[in-house]
């Protein structure tokens, strides 16, 4: 569309663009909700062409304009203007109460296709825009969707309830984060197990849903719920899944997290990821994975090698003590941090001394003198020199190079 050609009177005075979704304040003057929307967030008060104070009302929708503006369009469709849509009226706080209310008695009542029904419906709505999703969260879906999924989560285990779990997890996905109160719902034994039924299941979107809402759980909750979380039957085992099977960017994302603070929790925990192979998954992904995903693998692994078995299985793979050096200083702060100190606890009380010879060959010297260079604090200062002092005592094992490729070393030997 060539800027142009649209009106003076149909452009918003924000954005300068079309307006979509006009809609007029107490001040007379008409803006596109979107942009008048993120200008009152931002915690202005005043009107921005007029400067007028706003007083605490909605913009109201100025039916008359948009009307206008869809005219205008349709007339210049031939110079390539598509028409705008007719905008969704936005959901109110009072909707959102009552149709949380309904949710809420259905759940007492054990109503599933009611609750499916209605669960359905409020997804949908905060979906339709970014403000009613907004209100939806403030109105406290989260809560009353937690507590009516522990409701119903006993009888989806034994019954056909199945599918009003997964529609519910499906809308606590769509309103993260949730609220403390949701977290305690979410964490009983009955909901946990509905997680994970849904975790194993094979509906992809299920899954999906059911890891993001997992994260959520992990990453807000203190040790004790972390630690219910963590010896939930089967649950470990279907995080480790979803890692080595991924079924999209924003399960694997959320699985590692989620393994993040389970591994986090105790040495006990960490040992059963263990069990379930996660460390050759780690290494493997380390080999290629881009910054973000190699951070979380990185604390990850450094988690699991807090227990004996995780140093063991690290130091029998052919991966790791290179993987680690290869990652030091090259991806992030966050990432270094954690390949120094996954790499100390491989390196110290090795009898042998065999990972401080490899790491001696893959040039962990040279990266561990220019970090302290540079300038690195706390815990990983305290390590890199520790680590340093460990090489140097084995040097003479070893000839040191400055650098390791690791193209071909996919497999474990």
């Amino acid at each position: 569309m060539a800027e142009q050609l649209i009106p003076a009177a149909f452009r918003c005075p924000v954005s300068l663009d079309l307006m979509k979704d006009p809609v007029t304040l107490h001040t007379g003057i008409t803006y596109d909700r979107r942009s008048i929307e993120a200008w009152l967030e931002l915690g202005n008060l005043t009107c921005p062409v007029t400067n007028q104070a706003l007083e605490n009302e909605d913009p109201v929708p100025n039916h008359s304009i948009r009307r206008l503006i869809q005219d205008w369009c349709v007339a210049n469709r031939s110079l390539g203007v598509e028409r705008i849509p007719t905008p969704r009226i936005p959901v109110t706080p009072t909707q959102v109460s009552d149709l949380l209310s309904e949710i809420s008695f259905a759940g007492r009542r054990g109503d599933n296709a009611r609750c499916r029904e209605l669960a359905r419906k409020i997804k949908a709505l905060g979906r339709e825009s970014e403000r009613n999703r907004r209100c939806i969260i403030s109105g406290g879906a989260g809560r009353v969707l937690s507590t009516c999924f522990r409701e119903l989560a006993a009888e989806s285990l034994e019954n056909s309830g199945a599918g009003v779990i997964d529609e519910i997890l499906s809308a606590l996905a769509a309103f993260l984060p949730l609220d403390e109160g949701s977290y305690l719902q979410l964490s009983s034994p009955k909901s946990l197990e509905s997680i994970v039924s849904v975790l194993k299941s094979a509906d992809l979107e299920g899954r999906l849903n059911a890891a993001l809402v997992l994260k959520e759980l992990a990453s807000s909750s203190p040790p004790d719920r972390i630690e219910v979380v963590a010896r939930t039957d089967g649950l470990i085992e279907a995080l480790v899944k979803l890692i080595e099977k991924p079924i999209s960017p924003r399960a694997t994302n959320a699985s590692m997290v989620t393994a993040f603070y389970l591994v986090a929790s105790s040495e006990r925990t960490a040992a059963r990821f263990v069990e379930m192979g996660i460390v050759p998954l780690l290494l493997e992904m380390l080999v290629d994975s881009e910054k973000s995903m190699s951070e979380k693998a990185l604390g990850v692994l450094d988690g699991v090698l807090s227990c004996s078995r995780g140093r063991e299985m690290a130091r029998a793979h052919s991966l790791a003590v290179p993987v680690l050096v290869k990652k030091t200083f090259r991806v992030s702060d966050m990432a270094t941090d954690f390949a120094v100190s996954a790499l100390w606890k491989l390196c110290k009380n090795d009898d042998e001394g065999e990972r401080a010879v490899e790491a001696l060959q893959a040039g962990a010297i040279q990266k561990l003198l220019l970090l302290l260079q540079v300038g690195c604090k706390g815990t990983t200062k305290d390590k890199v020199s520790d680590l340093l002092k460990l090489l140097n005592r084995n040097k003479r094992s070893s000839e040191c190079i400055e650098t390791v490729d690791l193209r071909g070393l996919k497999r474990s030997f």
